[in-house]
């Protein structure tokens, strides 16, 4: 009996040499303009950086000046209301004084 065990047990395995794929790909070295590519592409982002950057300065800028001249011509149109009443009441007094 161990005998057919034994050989039922070879005849399960393969007896056949596997293969093994392999393959070669040839490194190619990037070209003169792929090598200029990557840094300029580096310093473009950069240089955009910094635009968009000095843009957004500017129209916190720009706002802040806008709020500064909302204050002063609000300050501006008050005082201009004061100094009408001030003038008003000057020719007032100037014109009771030229009846009298």
């Amino acid at each position: 009996m161990s005998f057919l065990y034994r050989t039922a047990a070879s005849a399960t395995r393969c007896s056949r040499p596997t293969t093994r794929l392999f393959s070669t790909s040839v490194h190619r070295p990037k070209s003169a303009t792929d090598t200029v590519k990557e840094p300029l592409k580096k310093v473009d982002r950069a240089v955009s950086d910094a635009a968009v950057s000095g843009i957004e300065k500017g129209q916190q800028a720009a706002a802040k000046a806008k709020e500064a001249v909302g204050v002063g011509a609000k300050k501006a149109e008050g005082k201009t209301e004061e100094v009408a009443g001030e003038a008003k009441q000057k020719t007032a007094e100037l014109s009771e004084k030229a009846k009298k």
